[in-house]
């Protein structure tokens, strides 16, 4: 799949603001500070589609791209498919220097967008590949099994560490999720510098679209 176009349409306040829900919608959210603009930014491979800052919590809205992709006959399709789709760029949770009502603000609109937004096909949680678990990522993960909502990991950072190191984070973190956790999701590991993961992250998504276009065809 080839990411042809991407645009940003709006910041919303709230799931209720955000655009019509009339295509598949994938969301991306973290801890503060775990690289998700650069992840966004190398998965659509424009530099400054999302805005990064060395300041965690610098997201406080729900931000809404429009992506077109398209799968051709070179990638052993019998012709080109055209896909339009939402990525999200959800705000970050955890150690953001903000007011305690600010926080709480934040975390109910996540929480209202995530429970409540009729088109969300998959949530992606980012990991900081250079960290042993943390209790925040395995509480949130806890939320999303409670409301039901479809989720992978991604780690990112994989290249600010040795591939012993991630791996071994990686390892730790599923092992940790077993404790709780009958089925594990699908994980993918990345590094928005080596562009690491982008493939299979794209591959993924395209998936997810051609099903939904099948299933759409059907009706």
């Amino acid at each position: 799949m080839s990411i042809k176009n991407a645009v940003y349409l709006v910041s919303s306040p709230g799931f209720e603001k955000c655009p019509l829900p009339d295509k598949p919608e994938y969301a991306f959210i973290g801890r503060s500070n775990v690289g998700k603009s650069s992840l966004i930014n190398m998965l659509c491979n424009i530099d400054k589609l999302a805005k990064t800052s060395g300041s965690p919590g610098k997201t406080q809205l729900i931000n809404h791209f429009e992506i077109t992709s398209s799968v051709d006959e070179s990638e052993g399709k019998k012709k080109v498919n055209t896909f339009k789709w939402f990525l999200v760029d959800l705000p970050g949770y955890g150690f953001a220097k903000v007011s305690i009502s600010s926080r709480r603000r934040w975390e109910q609109m996540i929480e209202n967008y995530l429970r409540k937004r009729e088109n969300l096909t998959m949530v992606f949680v980012l990991i900081d590949a250079r960290h042993s678990p943390q209790k925040i990522d395995l509480e949130f993960l806890e939320n999303l099994k409670k409301w039901q909502i479809p989720f992978s990991l991604v780690f990112t950072k994989s290249d600010k560490e040795t591939q012993r190191v991630v791996s071994k984070n990686v390892k730790d973190f599923l092992a940790a999720m077993r404790k709780t956790w009958q089925f594990l999701p699908g994980h993918f590991v990345t590094s928005a510098v080596k562009k690491q993961g982008r493939d299979k992250l794209v591959a993924f998504i395209e998936e997810i679209n051609e099903e939904l276009a099948e299933k759409a065809a059907k009706k």
